[in-house]
C-alpha cells in the first residue's frame, strides 16, 4: 500500500509514565485516517512526534517513503485542539505572518489568504483583532493557516472544537474538498460521530496502546453482530411472537395495529439471514429487513471491553 505515514513500534514514555506503547500504524495517502480514542489515550503524544516537537524513546516514523526529518515539516500542516493565536494581532495582519512562516512569500500568501478568506465568507475580519472573536471564528483563521500552504498531510486534532453545527458542517465539507484534491489527513478525535461522516480508516488507541486498526467498512463487517431489524405484516402478532421467540432471540417487538405491522429486533446464531427470510415469508409480507450495523462508538466500547480494559 502507497502510505503517506508509517510508524513503526513507536514508544515514548514520561518518567515512569507510558504515554505510547509500540505503536504502529500505516497512514495510506489521499484518505482520511481517524486516530480515535480518550482523552489521555496517547493520541496528542503522537501526533507531536510526528509534528518532531518530540521524539520517540524507540520506534521509527516515515513519511512518504523516507525517515522523518525537519525539512518534511513543511509538508505538514498542524491544526492543534489548543489555538496558538496571538490576541492582539489583527487577523490579516497575524494570518499573513504564519503564512510566511511556512515558506510562502508575502505576494502568494496575500494572494491564497484572499481566496480562503472569500471561500469562507469572512474577508470583513481583516482588521479585527484575534480578541474581538468568538472561539469559533478565531478557529476558523488557524483552521485557514494550517492548509494555507497546502501540505501533503494534514492533522487536525479536533478540529469542531467550538464550532456552532453549521460551521461544523462547513469545516467538514471542506476537510472533505482536500482530501480529494490529494491532501492526506489524520483526523484526531474522540468524538466518534464525526468519524461515521470522514474517516475511511481508523486506528483505536487506549491507554497508551493500539487496540484496534484497519479500514472503517472492514471492521464494521467483521464487528456485526447478526442482528437484523425487521418488519413483518402479520394478522396474527401475539402467536407469532410466541412461536418466533421460541425459535430466535428476539431482543425487542413492537406491534402497529394501524399498520398491521409487527416491528422486531432479532440476533441470529449465523451470518447465514435466508433460512429466516424464508420462514418470515410463509407468515406474512417482510416490508422491511435491514442488518444492522455497529457505530464506531459501539465498535471502540466493544473492543476495549474484549480486552478487559476500563473504560474511563
Amino acid at each position: 500500500m502507497n502510505n503517506i505515514l508509517v510508524t513503526k513500534e513507536v514508544t515514548k514514555q514520561y518518567g515512569n509514565y507510558t504515554a505510547l506503547k509500540n505503536i504502529s500504524l500505516e497512514i495510506p495517502k489521499n484518505s482520511i485516517y481517524g486516530l480515535l480514542g480518550p482523552n489521555g489515550a496517547g493520541k496528542t503524544t503522537l501526533i507531536r512526534i510526528i509534528n518532531q516537537i518530540t521524539y520517540p524513546d524507540s520506534g521509527e516514523v516515515f513519511f512518504d517513503g523516507q525517515l522523518l526529518k525537519p525539512e518534511h515539516i513543511s509538508q505538514i500542516g498542524y491544526l492543534p485542539e489548543e489555538r496558538g493565536l496571538y490576541k492582539s494581532m489583527k487577523v490579516g495582519e497575524q494570518a499573513l505572518y504564519l503564512a510566511q512562516l511556512k515558506g510562502l512569500s508575502k505576494a502568494d500568501a496575500k494572494a491564497k489568504l484572499k481566496f480562503w478568506f472569500d471561500r469562507l465568507d469572512i474577508g470583513d475580519w481583516w482588521n479585527m483583532k484575534i480578541q474581538e472573536l468568538s472561539k469559533g471564528m478565531a478557529q476558523k483563521i488557524q483552521f485557514i493557516v494550517t492548509v494555507l500552504h497546502e501540505p501533503k498531510l494534514l492533522i487536525f486534532d479536533e478540529p469542531f472544537s467550538g464550532f456552532d453545527p453549521i460551521n461544523a458542517n462547513l469545516i467538514k465539507d471542506e476537510i472533505l474538498k482536500l482530501k480529494e484534491a490529494g491532501t492526506s489527513i489524520i483526523f484526531s478525535t474522540h468524538r466518534m460521530e464525526s468519524v461515521e461522516e470522514l474517516c475511511e480508516y481508523i486506528s483505536l488507541i487506549h491507554q497508551s496502546e493500539k487496540i484496534l486498526d484497519g479500514k472503517l467498512s472492514d471492521i464494521k463487517k467483521a464487528y456485526k453482530n447478526n442482528i437484523f431489524d425487521v418488519g413483518l405484516e402479520i394478522d396474527n402478532p401475539e402467536d407469532f411472537t410466541t412461536e418466533l421467540k421460541d425459535k430466535f432471540r428476539i431482543l425487542s417487538s413492537e406491534y402497529d395495529a394501524n399498520e398491521n405491522q409487527l416491528y422486531f429486533s432479532i440476533q441470529l446464531a449465523s451470518n447465514d439471514s435466508r433460512p429466516l427470510l424464508n420462514y418470515l415469508g410463509s407468515k406474512g409480507n417482510v416490508n422491511s429487513f435491514v442488518e444492522t450495523i455497529p457505530s464506531a462508538n459501539d465498535i471502540f466500547i466493544r473492543t476495549i471491553k474484549s480486552k478487559g480494559i476500563s473504560h474511563e
